[in-house]
């Protein structure tokens, strides 16, 4: 349903040349248009989860090595500044901040993600509104708009760009995810700031000129490259076109048109007029990902599929002699055998099979992937990397087949992993995820006032306010 409010300008934004093309108008005005256009209200209910499952993200990555690693960098280099730093007590410069929190929103692998564009909006949208809007003073309404705004140009940037996951070219060594992240960190900070649409252009220009990131972060063993080009580096970028454009500076008036342009560059068979395809209307941040386990995207499906068969039938450990999972190869070959045990699905698998769940906890215990407990149960799980399953995509299937030491044998296909747009997450699963996350590290009573203050943000006046909440117990 779209909102009443969403109109195209038929015009071009004052002051621009006649050489700004048809999806640069459009595109443009929308994003002037979007921190004074009311959200519908599903639309409004999906940010507040996806904002309040990015916080928890951020808080509960404050934890983990990479969040260890913007700490050190913060206090290092950090440039003096109010921002908070979700998790800690540190505060910093805006760009700073983004980067860091970013950082930490992308270190334990429980982010969302935006399954057509092939990328991680959470980790870079939220931390740069965060970032501007307290340098800006904003209140939690524009706050909403503008993390949903993010959620709509960096997907639909990199589906015009790209095409779909299905589409895209597994070999090319562009990340996706670093040029959405930084296209929506842009949009959300630079609607924060309040810009116009005239401005939006430049805006889209300097996002455009910082877009960057190969995916050689995939050979990154302790996770600190992956959460700089995911969610850091596009946070930092993002914010820094909003705010030098908001401080006055120009740029060229369509970097999607005329001699050298982005697409040009990125993909000759980009398809630019997908960069306004149902704008108003489709709003990305609803048909984006949210984890229900704290682990990788693909290892998702198979999570819920030994769920099912649990429910189905209650077992032990003890009682299962074998475990397949088939995934489309793609998918399989991000999680096999991984030495990185939240992206491992062979270890998950078995932590599964022990535990019965998998915790937030459970899912970052590295020393646990040489415990030998765990090792026996995870001699016990194939992984198969399945051709058939690849003509699905971007759908990804995951089938689990249980074999138990009686000879019978349960299966389960899973199609709609829960959490996705098929299948969603109700707000109470989102926030008993969140308290998981958070409870931890801030206290369960600062979590629940942060929880009932992001589903009630319209009433925030200032989102400086929210920084006693996100800010660790101690220093």
């Amino acid at each position: 349903m779209a909102s009443a409010a969403v109109v195209f300008p038929s015009s071009l934004p004052k002051g621009a040349s006649a050489s700004v093309g048809p999806e640069m108008t459009a595109l443009s005005g929308y994003m002037g248009a979007a921190g004074a256009t009311p959200l519908p209200p599903n639309v409004a209910e999906n940010a507040k989860h996806h904002v309040l499952d990015t916080l928890a993200s951020m808080i509960s990555g404050a934890q983990l090595g990479p969040g260890q690693a913007a700490q050190r960098f913060i206090r290092a280099h950090g440039g003096k500044g109010s921002c908070t730093i979700a998790g800690t007590r540190l505060t910093a410069a805006p760009v700073d901040a983004a980067l860091a929190n970013a950082e930490l929103a992308q270190a334990d692998e429980t982010d969302d993600s935006h399954n057509e564009s092939h990328s991680h909006p959470g980790c870079a949208v939220v931390p740069a509104a965060l970032a501007a809007g307290e340098e800006f003073g904003i209140d939690g309404t524009r706050f909403l708009r503008a993390v949903t705004l993010g959620y709509d140009v960096g997907a639909r940037v990199t589906i015009a760009l790209f095409g779909t996951l299905g589409t895209f070219n597994p070999k090319s060594s562009l990340s996706t995810h670093a040029i959405a992240g930084t296209f929506g960190a842009a949009a959300a900070a630079a609607c924060v700031a309040g810009l116009d649409a005239r401005r939006m252009i430049w805006v889209l220009d300097y996002a455009a000129q910082q877009s960057s990131g190969v995916h050689a972060w995939q050979r990154d063993s302790e996770h600190i490259e992956k959460s700089f080009v995911l969610g850091g580096m596009p946070a930092r970028n993002g914010v820094t076109a909003a705010l030098i454009v908001q401080s006055g500076w120009t740029g060229i008036d369509d970097i999607f048109t005329g001699d050298d342009n982005f697409f040009q560059a990125y993909g000759p068979m980009a398809q630019p007029q997908r960069l306004i395809d149902g704008l108003g209307e489709r709003y990305e941040i609803v048909e984006t990902d949210i984890k229900k386990w704290t682990v990788g995207s693909p290892i998702q499906g198979a999570l819920d599929a030994i769920d099912a068969i649990r429910i189905r039938r209650p077992f032990d450990a003890s009682e299962v002699r074998a475990v397949t999972v088939r995934l489309a190869p793609p998918v399989a070959t991000t999680v096999d055998n991984r030495n990185i045990p939240d992206i491992c699905l062979q270890h998950i698998a078995a932590v599964m099979l022990l535990d019965k769940t998998v915790s937030f906890r459970a899912a970052h215990d590295v020393p646990r992937m040489k415990d030998p407990r765990v090792l026996e149960q995870r001699a016990k799980v194939t992984l198969v990397h399945d051709d058939e399953l690849e003509k699905l995509l971007p759908v990804r299937v995951a089938i689990v087949e249980v074999t138990f030491t009686d000879g019978s044998r349960l299966s389960e296909r899973v199609s709609s992993v829960r959490g996705t747009p098929r299948n969603p997450m109700s707000r109470s699963e989102v926030i008993a995820k969140a308290r998981d996350l958070m409870d931890e590290v801030i206290g369960r009573e600062k979590s629940e006032r942060l929880i009932e203050t992001v589903y009630a943000i319209e009433s925030v006046k200032d989102i400086r306010n929210l920084r006693p909440l996100l800010q660790s117990r101690t220093a």
